[in-house]
């Protein structure tokens, strides 16, 4: 592929790139760029022509970007990063924030401590809006899929700020009304188990177990922690559950101490080219104030 003339890049050809780079697929980036796959299509073949080289490889999977095309999504990056902090700057009056803030976190920890802590900020900046991803994966804020995430973790991503909210401790939680009487029955291997699925095979929880309970096999296996007290808490078995979560029930009793073996820690993360942002700011600062663990 050999190109005819100098070729000059748009900003309109990077944001085409970045598209395609974050959604591997032309379909997935036209939904990004509000155009069908075909109008894509039709404009990386422009793009690749004038250049005099291919940027992505083609497959029955979707597009991998090349060594090419990923430098150039980074500076595609730059200049969205650039273009944000322009439209912040051009913001209504301080006291009317306005916008879309993009959360990541846990069902589990949506539910239990930032949907709460939301709840106390749309009185004071009701022109803000939300949208809320849940999931056990962190999803990648430099692709801007999200501007915020609170995660459990010891060990945030690098490229991330953040601060810690604390330690999340956990213990065993039996139904109150079930037919667990105390941690003996557990350890005389007399009841069932709810435990997380493969999808989260290096949890605190399951790596608990399986060193002190190696041969206890699940009966259960959910998706989330939030699961595992629903489960729990309709008499199936016993599961280990994060003091925050389950202390309010009055439908799951606690069997243990805290079992500091298990324990995470709740992180609050950003980008650190987007922590400038009035919106962002804004939330970030109230969520750090207003997240708490038992």
């Amino acid at each position: 592929m050999i190109a005819k003339t100098q070729y000059t890049m748009t900003p309109a050809d990077l944001d085409i790139l970045l598209a395609l780079v974050r959604g591997g697929t032309l379909a997935k980036a036209g939904e990004r760029l509000g155009a069908d796959a075909s109008t894509v299509f039709r404009a990386l073949q422009r793009i690749e022509r004038g250049l005099g080289r291919s940027l992505f490889e083609r497959s029955r999977s979707g597009y991998l970007a090349s060594e090419l095309a990923t430098q150039l999504a980074e500076h595609a990056e730059q200049m969205e990063a650039t273009l944000e902090a322009a439209r912040a700057s051009v913001e209504a009056a301080p006291a009317q924030i306005s916008g879309t803030v993009r959360i990541s976190s846990t069902d589990t920890v949506l539910h239990a401590l930032v949907a709460p802590a939301l709840q106390t900020l749309k009185d004071s900046h009701p022109l803000l809006n939300f949208e809320l991803h849940t999931g056990n994966e962190l999803i990648s804020l430099t692709r801007r899929d999200a501007d915020i995430a609170v995660r459990a973790t010891k060990r945030p991503p690098q490229h991330l700020v953040g601060r810690q909210i604390g330690p999340i401790r956990v213990a065993l939680y039996a139904a109150k009304r079930g037919g667990v009487r105390d941690y003996a029955d557990v350890e005389a291997g007399q009841v069932d188990w709810v435990a997380p699925d493969d999808a989260l095979p290096e949890h605190p929880s399951v790596l608990w177990r399986k060193r002190y309970f190696p041969k206890a096999s699940p009966r259960y296996r959910v998706g989330s922690i939030l699961s595992v007290l629903e489960l729990v808490a309709l008499g199936l078995g016993v599961g280990i559950l994060p003091l925050f979560l389950a202390e309010g029930r009055r439908d799951v009793v606690r069997l243990t101490e805290p079992l500091d073996e298990a324990e995470t820690e709740l992180w609050l993360l950003t980008h650190p080219e987007s922590r400038h942002l009035r919106r962002l700011a804004t939330v970030y600062a109230h969520l750090g104030e207003h997240l708490s663990l038992p």
